[in-house]
């Protein structure tokens, strides 16, 4: 009876475990959709002045907490009209739309307080489902009220929890600049080959100034790390995949072989306190948990810094990342810890 008990308890936390990281993926979807391919559109727009580019890039930005809602209800499989629904949730979770001072303000809002609306608008979504012959009313109105109350009553407080600790995070590291960079570019950088969205955590936790800077640094030198360790593995197209696409695809390869994250967390513990001391890197929130993909990251470094930080990102983005991991992938290539084909995706 022990055995049987530990086997369905060992199931059900799998289980689980996989249900997250399937909610983690679908908000990192609704969130690349949206936010952020927003972002990169607008600054194209910008730089080649093109108001269309500007347009859609904004629109973008505002559909964050809708985009997440239907992200994170796909993951959960809920019945379309829960997907619709949770679309709404999403929304409302995420503050899209404010009444402030007699009149409505729309943002883009925050993806946490989105993330939980739509959990809970798209389980309640599937918990109806099919238990009446009114789907077509009683789904879509259980899954927005649902949603609605938690994305009213609950979110606001866990964006304020979040916006505190990314406060504290924000001022200790502008008073202790040379540990805080080091712990924070490691640790953004292990979050970013992670299920867990690290474009989402920043945001979230509003990083700014330095500690922003120490955690672009950090998903850099595991995307452009994971780039040039697996380049023998995966070609150009790897090489691109990674370097401006998502450390991510190292995940499963990770949980095989642990040993391959070792060069880019050595990579961002040297150049995070680097970043944070000797060039005092700055970033934003929508930055700080990018790195390199589609140059969002370094886009909006040149925002916060001006011309003055174009060589410190061609040195800590992605020259001083590629040497560093490729010598130390090398090493432990040769002891045997790191072997071909560890890589291949």
């Amino acid at each position: 009876m022990e055995i049987k008990g530990e086997k369905l308890k060992n199931k059900n936390s799998g289980i689980l475990n996989n249900t997250i990281v399937k909610i983690l993926n679908g908000m990192a979807m609704g969130l690349m959709s949206s936010l952020v391919i927003g972002v990169v559109l607008k600054q194209f727009g910008t730089y080649l002045n093109i108001k269309e580019l500007i347009l859609f890039g904004q629109v973008s930005q505002y559909m964050l907490g809708p985009a997440i809602g239907a992200g994170v209800a796909l993951s959960l499989d809920a019945p379309p009209l829960g997907v619709f629904s949770a679309v709404v949730c999403g929304m409302l979770g995420a503050g899209t739309i404010k009444y402030t001072g007699g009149s409505y303000i729309l943002g883009s809002g925050e993806p946490v307080g989105a993330l939980a609306a739509s959990v809970a608008g798209a389980l309640s979504s599937k918990v109806v489902f099919g238990k009446t012959k009114c789907d077509i009313i009683i789904v879509p109105a259980v899954a927005i009220i649902i949603g609605g109350l938690v994305g009213t009553f609950v979110s606001p407080y866990i964006s304020n929890f979040m916006i505190l600790i990314g406060d504290m995070i924000n001022r200790i590291t502008e008073l202790k600049p040379l540990p805080m960079g080091v712990l924070i570019s490691v640790v953004m950088g292990i979050i970013i080959t992670s299920p867990i969205s690290s474009a989402a955590i920043a945001i979230s936790l509003g990083l700014s100034g330095l500690a922003a800077g120490a955690a672009t640094v950090g998903c850099a030198c595991h995307m452009v790390g994971f780039a040039v360790m697996g380049y023998k593995e995966n070609g150009i197209n790897g090489l691109i995949s990674h370097g401006l696409g998502t450390s991510k695809l190292q995940m499963a390869n990770s949980i095989k072989n642990p040993f391959i994250l070792v060069p880019p967390i050595i990579a961002s513990a040297i150049l995070g306190g680097l970043a944070a001391t000797v060039f005092k890197m700055v970033n934003n929130k929508i930055g700080a948990g990018m790195g390199t993909s589609g140059l969002v990251g370094q886009f909006s470094t040149i925002e916060m810094m001006g011309e003055k930080s174009l060589v410190p990102i061609v040195l800590l983005h992605f020259l001083f990342p590629a040497i560093l991991t490729f010598f130390i992938s090398k090493i432990m290539k040769k002891q045997g810890l790191i072997k071909i084909g560890d890589m291949k995706i």
